[in-house]
């Protein structure tokens, strides 16, 4: 398929998305696969895409919570339809928690980066949303993961993100590795959130982990 008419697809799964209408947006998920499209390239291009538009309208005065429901279920629908879940599918890579701190309630991001790593093969424990640090650092104790992904849709989360690292270390869990994303913490680097990585996108964080953990991808 040629960019010009892939970017038209992704328009239209954009547009149906945005509008939160489930039955167009399985549609146009269908069409793509069937053009040919890459899964990478509908999360990124379509998905995330959709969320970024909702993510720029929850200010004051534009936050519409039936909208944001709306088009949380229709990713949610998308992502079903292009990560179906597989009888087969071993969950033998190890343990991922994820999570979404106290203080946001926002988790759509958070589901599908959950859906993207079970079906790569993770054991993910998700530690749900407005979830306090102490929560996550009992879970990570008992757990023990690879890493720890937070995502983060508004700024109030930066101080317990920059404290989450620590913490892991204070409790001898200095290996597991933390991962932030969402639009909120993508504004800051690593450093300033002492992180070990902050993830333009769900693939960028997945890249990671597998190269830190020796995985192929």
């Amino acid at each position: 398929m040629d960019r010009i008419n892939d970017n038209r697809c992704l328009s239209r799964l954009l547009e149906a998305l945005t509008a939160g209408d489930c039955s167009r947006v399985v549609d146009e998920i269908h069409d793509l696969r069937e053009k040919g499209v890459e899964r990478e390239t509908i999360i990124v291009d379509g998905i995330e895409k959709a969320l970024e538009l909702l993510d720029a309208k929850c200010t004051v005065d534009e936050f519409n919570l039936l909208e944001i429901m709306l088009v949380g279920r229709a990713a949610m629908a998308a992502m079903k339809e292009i990560y179906p879940q597989e009888p087969g599918c071993h969950q033998d890579k190890g343990v991922v928690m994820i999570a979404t701190l106290e203080g946001d309630v926002h988790d759509i991001g958070k589901n599908i980066v959950k859906m993207i790593l079970s079906w790569k093969g993770y054991r993910v424990v998700d530690c749900g949303k407005d979830c306090p640090l102490k929560v996550v650092i009992d879970m990570a104790e008992k757990e023990k993961p690879l890493a720890v992904f937070v995502s983060g849709l508004i700024t109030t989360v930066f101080p317990l993100v920059a404290r989450l690292k620590e913490s892991l270390v204070a409790r001898g869990l200095g290996d597991v590795m933390v991962v932030a994303g969402g639009a909120a913490l993508k504004q800051l680097s690593a450093a300033q959130m002492d992180v070990d990585y902050v993830a333009e996108d769900v693939f960028g964080a997945l890249r990671f982990l597998e190269n830190r953990v020796g995985a192929v991808p």
